[in-house]
């Protein structure tokens, strides 16, 4: 949940940016189908955010893990943020994760990190002589290596049961590389089912746009250094974390064996 602003040059550069061709538009072939999708996600999360799955996740996090599931259900929907919490520079990296831990961690939705050493058996058939009839005879050898650390660092901001949760408001776009590894890392040892990663959707770009100048943290409108107005969109750019980055890697697969899914916040989260 590193969420850093990444300032866009202008507001040319945001949208030249978000037409890149580095960012997928809509999911691929291998994501799973709507109306699966839309059996299993309530109707009301489904008006608020807009939802993909990869690899059956919205079955797995219904069916097998309904429970963890509603309280993610519920505290998306308690999810709000405001013009001038988007607006306010420094806003995203405090206010909007605060909203989501507030009501996960005392639910025990815990910050987790995956250690583990890798032991390795080599199983050889080694020849130990010949019998009377000169025939090779052959014993069964056994040697171990241990890697030490071989899983170390991976980190998941929300995990609680065997479902792993993360939420990658304005971050560099490659935290997404980061936090797919770590579902996948999981997923790989056995620890989580299932990963759900919440971003920007696709329909907040033309939101953020309309938003005007961006404040500072007193509220004030920004300007550069050569005086111009700082629009709030120069800091909400396609090399930030958004829906069209996350589906891009999720498309070629970058999940590995964890089932994901992608929720992107829409202006309907908006209150004001």
């Amino acid at each position: 949940m590193a969420d850093a602003d990444a300032d866009v040059d202008s507001e040319d550069d945001f949208t030249e940016e978000v037409t890149a061709g580095d960012a997928a538009m809509a999911p691929s072939e291998i994501s799973d189908p709507t109306w699966l999708v839309d059996s299993k996600i309530p109707q009301d999360i489904r008006d608020r955010y807009e939802v993909y799955s990869y690899r059956s996740a919205a079955v797995i996090l219904a069916e097998g893990h309904a429970e963890l599931f509603a309280e993610l259900c519920d505290a998306l929907r308690r999810f709000e943020i405001s013009r001038k919490t988007i607006r306010t520079a420094g806003g995203n990296e405090s206010d909007i994760p605060k909203l989501l831990s507030s009501y996960l961690r005392p639910l025990n939705w815990n910050e987790t990190v995956i250690q583990g050493d890798l032991l390795v058996r080599l199983i050889s058939k080694e020849q130990v002589g010949v019998s009377r009839n000169g025939k090779p005879k052959y014993e069964k050898a056994v040697r171990e290596l241990q890697r030490e650390k071989y899983l170390d660092g991976h980190k998941v901001d929300y995990v609680k049961g065997r479902v792993a949760f993360d939420l990658e408001w304005n971050s560099k776009d490659q935290t997404f590389d980061r936090d797919l590894y770590a579902f996948s890392a999981f997923a790989q040892c056995g620890v989580v089912d299932v990963g759900v990663l919440v971003t920007r959707g696709f329909s907040m770009t033309p939101f953020i746009k309309g938003l005007g100048p961006s404040l500072s943290k007193g509220g004030v409108p920004e300007v550069d250094k050569k005086g111009v107005m700082r629009q709030t969109s120069s800091k909400y750019g396609a090399s930030t974390t958004w829906m069209g980055k996350l589906l891009y890697r999720l498309n070629a697969g970058r999940n590995g064996a964890c089932p994901v899914l992608a929720i992107g916040i829409t202006p309907a989260c908006v209150v004001d």
